[in-house]
């Protein structure tokens, strides 16, 4: 049997997600807004005009492979 994958939901930062996908944040950004990447959420605060984003290791793992361990 492997080893047991832990999570701590603590959430990756856009600018690592693209790093390890070898693609650009704004790629990363937009297709979160637009649904198209399963790894998190991006939402607007109320009154607010800016996204904030979370992305999820679980997700990220289910979706890339990837374990993301903050170094």
């Amino acid at each position: 049997m492997g080893t047991e994958i832990r999570f701590t939901g603590e959430g990756i930062p856009v600018t690592e997600a693209a790093r390890i996908m070898k693609k650009d944040q704004q790629f990363i950004r937009q297709a979160m807004i637009k649904g198209i990447l399963p790894i998190g959420v991006a939402f607007i605060k109320e009154g607010s005009k800016q996204y904030d984003y979370y992305i999820s290791p679980k997700l990220f793992y289910e979706y890339t492979g990837y374990v993301y361990n903050e170094a």
